[in-house]
């Protein structure tokens, strides 16, 4: 008790198991994700696409040198001129989840915009950012998912 935290028995069972099986899912995430991004550039609603082994990042060689991967966080910026098009977007989401807990199994997303008031917003390129974590799903489920999130407000626009 006088050493440090104490891990349960069952609690190291559970994270020695997933470390096992880690490497095989960073592998699919960072496939998915690749999809996923190749998929939002094309999209005539997206700005700009944030991402370390996305090529138009500006420090896309450093990542290159620095890291294998780059795994499921992104960041991308939609075309959007106001903040209930935004929200309309992220509420139109069937399956992915408007949360913040990422490096679970299941994609998730936040608007840059969450909490803030109308008032407050501007169309200026950080109010307009969505951060993305793809999870374990097939990239075909997210951008299929995306996808109608994107026809559900391109006419609000």
């Amino acid at each position: 008790m006088n050493i440090g935290s104490g891990i349960q028995p069952f609690n190291a069972w559970l994270l020695i198991r997933g470390l096992r099986t880690l490497p095989a899912r960073f592998e699919r995430i960072t496939n998915t994700t690749g999809k996923v991004i190749a998929c939002l550039k094309e999209h005539p609603f997206v700005e700009k696409i944030i991402f370390p082994f996305d090529k138009s990042f500006p420090q896309y060689e450093l990542a290159k040198q620095q890291m294998k991967g780059a795994c499921g966080l992104l960041t991308f910026v939609l075309k959007a001129k106001k903040i209930d098009t935004i929200e309309a977007f992220c509420n139109s989401l069937k399956h992915i989840l408007m949360a913040v807990s990422w490096g679970g199994h299941e994609s998730l997303i936040i608007p840059r915009c969450a909490g803030m008031s109308k008032e407050k917003f501007n169309a200026f390129e950080e109010h307009r950012m969505l951060r993305l974590y793809v999870g374990l799903e097939d990239a075909d489920y997210i951008m299929a998912d995306l996808q109608q999130a994107f026809d559900s407000v391109i006419s609000m626009e």
